[in-house]
Protein backbone atom coordinates (compact mmCIF):
# COMPACT_ATOMS: atom_id res chain seq x y z
CA UNK A 1 0.00 0.00 0.00
CA UNK A 2 2.83 2.10 0.40
CA UNK A 3 3.73 2.71 -3.37
CA UNK A 4 1.75 2.49 -6.54
CA UNK A 5 4.14 2.75 -9.61
CA UNK A 6 3.53 1.45 -13.28
CA UNK A 7 6.39 2.50 -15.81
CA UNK A 8 5.07 4.67 -19.06
CA UNK A 9 5.17 2.99 -22.20
CA UNK A 10 3.86 4.51 -25.12
CA UNK A 11 0.19 4.53 -24.87
CA UNK A 12 0.23 4.89 -21.10
CA UNK A 13 1.81 7.39 -18.56
CA UNK A 14 3.97 6.72 -16.04
CA UNK A 15 1.79 6.56 -12.48
CA UNK A 16 3.91 7.03 -9.60
CA UNK A 17 1.85 7.60 -6.01
CA UNK A 18 3.95 6.95 -3.36
CA UNK A 19 1.91 6.99 0.32
CA UNK A 20 5.41 7.99 2.62
CA UNK A 21 5.77 10.86 0.95
CA UNK A 22 2.33 12.38 -0.13
CA UNK A 23 3.42 12.69 -3.94
CA UNK A 24 1.88 11.68 -6.76
CA UNK A 25 2.83 11.76 -10.25
CA UNK A 26 0.67 11.31 -13.54
CA UNK A 27 3.22 11.88 -16.83
CA UNK A 28 3.77 10.64 -19.98
CA UNK A 29 1.03 9.91 -23.08
CA UNK A 30 -2.36 8.61 -21.78
CA UNK A 31 -3.88 6.84 -24.69
CA UNK A 32 -4.58 3.06 -23.50
CA UNK A 33 -7.01 1.02 -25.02
CA UNK A 34 -8.92 0.74 -22.23
CA UNK A 35 -8.45 3.73 -19.75
CA UNK A 36 -10.92 2.69 -16.66
CA UNK A 37 -9.45 -0.82 -16.60
CA UNK A 38 -5.80 0.89 -16.92
CA UNK A 39 -6.86 3.56 -13.85
CA UNK A 40 -8.77 1.22 -12.02
CA UNK A 41 -5.84 -0.18 -9.87
CA UNK A 42 -4.56 3.31 -9.24
CA UNK A 43 -7.95 4.14 -8.22
CA UNK A 44 -8.51 1.81 -5.78
CA UNK A 45 -5.33 2.29 -4.38
CA UNK A 46 -5.83 5.88 -4.19
CA UNK A 47 -9.42 4.58 -2.37
CA UNK A 48 -7.68 2.78 0.23
CA UNK A 49 -4.91 6.43 0.65
CA UNK A 50 -7.98 7.95 1.22
CA UNK A 51 -8.78 6.13 4.63
CA UNK A 52 -5.30 6.92 6.00
CA UNK A 53 -4.02 10.12 3.55
CA UNK A 54 -1.30 12.12 4.72
CA UNK A 55 -1.55 16.15 6.27
CA UNK A 56 -0.40 17.49 2.72
CA UNK A 57 -0.77 15.44 -1.10
CA UNK A 58 0.43 16.66 -3.70
CA UNK A 59 -0.34 15.66 -7.33
CA UNK A 60 1.92 16.46 -10.36
CA UNK A 61 0.38 16.19 -13.73
CA UNK A 62 2.77 16.16 -16.57
CA UNK A 63 0.84 14.56 -19.62
CA UNK A 64 2.02 15.34 -23.17
CA UNK A 65 -1.48 14.00 -24.72
CA UNK A 66 -4.36 11.98 -23.46
CA UNK A 67 -7.77 10.87 -25.21
CA UNK A 68 -11.51 11.77 -23.92
CA UNK A 69 -11.88 8.28 -22.18
CA UNK A 70 -8.44 8.92 -20.00
CA UNK A 71 -9.62 12.71 -19.24
CA UNK A 72 -12.65 10.66 -17.84
CA UNK A 73 -10.39 8.52 -15.26
CA UNK A 74 -8.45 11.84 -14.26
CA UNK A 75 -11.73 13.48 -13.26
CA UNK A 76 -12.23 10.19 -11.31
CA UNK A 77 -8.75 10.84 -9.88
CA UNK A 78 -9.24 14.44 -9.10
CA UNK A 79 -12.87 13.93 -7.81
CA UNK A 80 -11.61 11.47 -5.22
CA UNK A 81 -8.67 14.17 -3.93
CA UNK A 82 -11.20 16.69 -3.62
CA UNK A 83 -13.06 14.98 -1.10
CA UNK A 84 -9.98 14.30 0.63
CA UNK A 85 -9.15 18.51 0.67
CA UNK A 86 -11.94 19.12 2.61
CA UNK A 87 -10.20 17.46 5.35
CA UNK A 88 -6.45 17.54 4.66
CA UNK A 89 -4.12 19.67 2.36
CA UNK A 90 -4.14 19.01 -1.30
CA UNK A 91 -2.69 20.35 -4.36
CA UNK A 92 -2.32 19.78 -7.68
CA UNK A 93 0.76 21.07 -10.31
CA UNK A 94 -0.75 20.90 -13.82
CA UNK A 95 2.90 21.25 -16.33
CA UNK A 96 2.59 21.61 -20.24
CA UNK A 97 5.07 22.72 -22.09
CA UNK A 98 5.04 26.54 -23.06
CA UNK A 99 3.43 26.60 -26.63
CA UNK A 100 0.99 23.54 -26.05
CA UNK A 101 -2.21 25.56 -25.99
CA UNK A 102 -4.17 22.28 -25.91
CA UNK A 103 -2.65 20.85 -22.88
CA UNK A 104 -2.75 24.38 -21.25
CA UNK A 105 -6.72 24.80 -22.17
CA UNK A 106 -7.33 21.46 -20.49
CA UNK A 107 -5.77 22.56 -17.01
CA UNK A 108 -7.56 25.53 -17.38
CA UNK A 109 -10.87 22.97 -18.40
CA UNK A 110 -10.29 21.41 -14.94
CA UNK A 111 -9.48 23.71 -12.76
CA UNK A 112 -12.95 24.97 -13.74
CA UNK A 113 -15.03 21.98 -12.58
CA UNK A 114 -12.63 20.59 -9.74
CA UNK A 115 -12.38 22.48 -6.91
CA UNK A 116 -8.66 22.02 -5.69
CA UNK A 117 -5.94 24.32 -6.15
CA UNK A 118 -4.45 23.47 -9.52
CA UNK A 119 -1.22 25.50 -9.71
CA UNK A 120 -0.07 25.93 -13.88
CA UNK A 121 3.08 25.18 -14.85
CA UNK A 122 4.91 25.75 -17.39
CA UNK A 123 7.53 23.62 -18.23
CA UNK A 124 10.59 25.78 -20.85
CA UNK A 125 13.14 23.71 -22.18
Amino acid sequence: MNEFYLEATPKTPKLHFNKESGEFEISGRSIPENSIEFYKPVINWLDNYIDNPNANTLLVIKLEYFNTSSSKCLVEILRRLERLNSSHKVDVKWCYEEEDEDMQESGEDFKEIIKLPIEMVIISD
